[in-house]
């Protein structure tokens, strides 16, 4: 028979520490953060050619779209939500040809695919792709130092900056060249 040492310091860690799955935001918390986030995007917005309105779906995300200053995506769809996990989430999807950009439908998907991580190495905001495939640009903020006016206008002001990786990209999206 195999005999199971536990020291009673383990054990007593184990039945007093708490279980620490990521940061949780009380619901007041996320109520006030949304509150000072949609004022904060009601002065700014207009600053950065955006108006946003808060989601007919998700009532703690806000959504906007940029259209001016761009030469190569026609349109940048820009969500911001307030998470439960204490966080602001920026996800930006490049509309180009009328359409998001998807790597399912792309004419070379594996070179979009690793220009999209090279991009997250060097610009500003990182890329990605959704479960469905479309993909965006984005940032998170985490709350625990509290809520980070400058920085959130920083991001709304770099988001017109992806509209030259949208020129890189396009090789690989339908085989065209950026305008310059």
């Amino acid at each position: 028979m195999r005999r199971i040492v536990i020291s009673a310091s383990f054990l007593f860690v184990l039945i007093c520490a708490p279980m620490v799955y990521g940061q949780q935001a009380d619901a007041g918390a996320r109520e006030r953060t949304r509150t000072r986030l949609a004022q904060l995007l009601e002065k700014v917005g207009p600053e950065v050619k955006i108006t946003f309105r808060q989601s007919q779906k998700q009532p703690f995300n806000y959504v906007g779209s940029l259209t001016t200053g761009l030469v190569n995506a026609d349109s940048f769809e820009v969500v911001v939500s307030v998470t439960a996990k204490d966080t602001i989430g920026f996800r930006v999807y490049p509309h180009y040809n009328r359409a998001y950009i998807n790597v399912d439908k792309a004419k070379d998907p594996a070179a979009l695919m690793r220009l999209l991580l090279r991009l997250s190495d060097r610009a500003f905001l990182f890329w990605g792709a959704d479960e469905t495939g479309d993909i965006f640009t984005g940032y998170t903020f985490t709350l625990e130092s509290g809520f980070p006016d400058e920085a959130i206008k920083i991001v709304l002001r770099s988001i017109v900056n992806s509209d030259k990786f949208i020129g890189e990209m396009r090789p690989f999206i339908d085989g065209t060249t950026a305008v310059k």
